[in-house]
């Protein structure tokens, strides 16, 4: 296998928030290549016989036919990665042999690991090699968001806190802020959780970022940030275990 390979991927669900995300973590990986983007399991049909596609990210519940009636379809059907708001169709899923079954809201770590299983292994590498290297991928991770009339790049590297305004959110980076309409709700389910954590109803904190913390409230680069009381307990906790404590 060529060591820049490209493989190609097709979304398909009914919702634009949802494939906005996926559109995002696909543009983060780079052995993924987004073909294209469907509102609903008619598009990807025909997708589907005028590109090849490597690995299909397919949501269940759409309108006229579903993701698993899709799947029934599809005579050399390629990787499938089903990304949906329901567990309940996991059983039923793995029966049509996916490759992965991502509730959504789904984080960027998790949608990883989908990737990587679904990628084929590469061609006389050893068994404790990846197919590409997540850390790298993690390093190199970023997101764009509009602001101030144009999409701005934010490293996740960069990111030492967030803060809730309401309909928007303050990225607060070592590069400075940007404010972006955004729910912190939303924004969560889109960041990796071995990196970041919510420690109070209107923030998230870059966990590497920390310099110290009390049961209060977290120090990153003299910004102080609140803990909330209804996250302290699993905050501390979370905390506490990173920095072998207990």
């Amino acid at each position: 296998m060529q060591p820049d390979k490209k493989y190609n991927c097709l979304i398909v669900d009914d919702e634009p928030p949802a494939r906005e995300v996926l559109r995002r973590y696909i543009s983060q990986i780079p052995m993924l290549s987004l073909i294209g983007e469907c509102g609903n399991a008619v598009q990807a049909i025909t997708m589907l016989k005028q590109h090849h596609i490597d690995l299909l990210f397919l949501d269940i519940q759409m309108p006229q036919v579903t993701g698993l009636d899709l799947i029934g379809t599809l005579v050399n059907p390629p990787k499938i990665v089903l990304t949906t708001a329901f567990e309940q169709y996991a059983v039923r899923a793995f029966e049509l042999d996916v490759t992965d079954y991502l509730v959504k809201p789904i984080r960027f770590d998790r949608f990883l690991k989908a990737a990587m299983k679904a990628l084929p292994e590469q061609e006389g590498r050893s068994d404790d090699q990846t197919l590409f290297n997540t850390q790298d991928a993690a390093d190199h991770a970023f997101l764009y968001f509009r602001a101030d009339r144009k999409m701005v790049k934010v490293m996740l590297n960069d990111i030492l806190y967030i803060e809730s305004l309401k309909d928007y959110v303050k990225i607060n980076t070592t590069k400075g802020p940007v404010i972006t309409k955004y729910a912190i709700t939303s924004l969560e389910a889109m960041l990796p959780a071995s990196s970041f954590i919510r420690v109070h109803r209107s923030y998230l904190v870059s966990v590497n970022r920390i310099d110290s913390y009390t049961q209060e409230e977290i120090n990153l680069e003299s910004n102080i940030v609140p803990i909330g009381k209804l996250y302290r307990l699993q905050v501390l906790d979370t905390l506490n275990k990173q920095r072998g404590l207990y």
